[in-house]
């Protein structure tokens, strides 16, 4: 049986339970499980030294209680999973400094729940999940391509899409911000982990031996307030063989005062898509400098982000369409941006990139600390010819950026590619919203007066068709009057 086999046998048996309701809560029921699974494979490798000691009790790890398919299973399996292996997993107390792989277990645990009411479909699940070998290469592989469908499924599963950017945006905006190994990378609003593996996998080629694969995975760093994300983030690392993931459960917003970072702090590379659209509770924008205060949670991360990089930092940063034309602390928050960092480009992404979560219009924001912004290039991702949107079932491809990428280091004005200079921008009280002066007019004409166009012209023919018709009725009474 396949991978994919298996894990859609998974979820059709958690249909069938009472207690799991939607895509978000399976999900979730699954990663837990198969978090344990993953760790107990890995404890077979940490093995190999003597002085390793799980932090999972006597009794909680996996091969203790799961590993046997004939084993413990219905009212029984439900009383231990609820009754011991969640309190005493939810009560652990590690610090990172003493225990870095307890702290994971603890802080995973934290906010997991399970969900499933029946012990008997529950040993079903594990059984399932017993099928795959994660210290096999070629298993752990395959099983990535099906964990990215799983995180994709998220973009469905209600307010939850928030969490997972799409894999193609995430490694565009990784290749061409180029880490580097040694680099501090940074995802202060992680989600599920997508920048952080792409980062990874980006440098993966540069660690050599064992000594650098340990550097890189000491730099790779990611916050994530929410605990379903939180949870996959972890796993994910996990599976792309990261012994410690370095992911706090915590709002980089309200993590530590804004001016309290020093050069020590500050990080080389920041890649992230934070939430938009959205606000903040109360008081965290009191946090923040009162020129760049706001509840609006995407102008907050960016001002954190230009905070949090060092001189010389690069970031590239998801925001929606409203960051560019806002006003009021939007304003001044470019200013500022534009001032301290050397905003260079901007890709324009079409509608539904982010769909079905939401429609809202998404821009990739690419700048470097340390330099005045002279001019801004931008660039507008064109949706391909065979389709009018994207879709869940055809998201936006890797392949589609090569247009950004045979462009982005030799750079010329095209259909898609334009400059604006500072000057410009000033001009323009720091509205960023600036349309393609190369495509054609009617193409950049606002909707409602697109509509306003139409409901004219549609006037206009129903005004010729009156006339038309007391012309006709004239002349007809003319000619009746002529033969009386």
């Amino acid at each position: 049986m396949t991978i994919s086999t298996t894990i859609k046998s998974i979820q059709d048996i958690m249909r069938q339970d009472a207690g799991v309701d939607g895509d978000a809560q399976r999900i979730s029921q699954l990663v837990w499980m198969m978090f344990l699974k993953i760790f107990d494979d890995n404890e077979e490798v940490y093995a190999w030294d003597e002085e390793y000691q799980s932090p999972i009790p006597d009794g909680l790890r996996w091969r203790n209680w799961a590993a046997d398919d004939e084993g413990i299973t219905g009212d029984e399996l439900l009383n231990f999973v609820n009754n011991r292996l969640f309190p005493t997993l939810k009560e652990l107390s590690f610090v990172p400094d003493s225990d870095a792989r307890g702290f994971i277990v603890q802080e995973l645990f934290a906010d997991s729940y399970n969900y499933m009411k029946s012990g008997t479909l529950m040993r079903q699940v594990i059984n399932k999940i017993n099928e795959i070998d994660f210290n096999n290469q070629k298993e752990r592989h395959l099983f990535n391509d099906i964990y990215e469908k799983i995180l994709r499924d998220l973009q469905s599963a209600g307010n939850a899409g928030e969490y997972y950017t799409p894999r193609a945006v995430t490694q565009f905006m990784t290749d061409m911000v180029n880490p580097q190994l040694g680099q501090v990378v940074l995802d202060p609003a992680c989600g599920t982990g997508g920048f952080l593996v792409c980062a990874l996998e980006h440098m993966k080629q540069q660690a050599g031996d064992a000594s650098g694969w340990q550097t890189m995975e000491a730099n790779l760093r990611g916050i994530e307030k929410k605990p379903l994300p939180h949870m996959l983030a972890v796993t994910n690392l996990f599976l792309h063989e990261v012994t410690v993931p370095n992911i706090a459960r915590d709002n980089a917003l309200t993590r530590r005062p804004y001016r309290s970072y020093t050069e020590k702090d500050r990080v080389d590379v920041v890649l992230t898509n934070p939430p938009f659209g959205g606000t903040e509770e109360p008081g965290v924008e009191s946090g923040f400098p009162a020129a760049y205060q706001t509840k609006e949670t995407a102008d907050l991360f960016l001002v954190l982000v230009m905070q949090l990089l060092k001189e010389g930092g690069q970031a590239a940063i998801v925001l929606p369409d409203g960051f560019l034309f806002g006003e009021g602390v939007k304003t001044r928050i470019k200013e500022k941006l534009l001032a301290e960092c050397n905003l260079h480009t901007i890709v324009r992404l079409p509608n539904g990139v982010f769909a079905p979560y939401t429609g809202i219009n998404t821009n990739l924001l690419f700048f470097r600390k340390g330099e005045p912004t002279e001019e801004i290039w931008y660039f507008e991702h064109p949706m391909p010819t065979d389709r009018k949107q994207y879709s869940k079932t055809r998201p936006i491809s890797i392949e589609e950026f090569e247009l950004e990428k045979a462009w982005w280091d030799n750079r010329a004005e095209n259909e898609h590619a334009w400059r604006v200079t500072r000057e410009a921008i000033e001009a323009r009280s720091y509205n960023l919203d600036i349309k393609n002066p190369y495509e054609e007019e009617q193409k950049r004409v606002d909707p409602a007066l697109l509509l306003a166009r139409y409901e004219a012209q549609v006037a206009d023919m129903q005004a010729t068709r009156t006339a038309l018709k007391e012309a006709l009725a004239a002349a007809l009474a003319q000619t009746e009057a002529s033969h009386a």
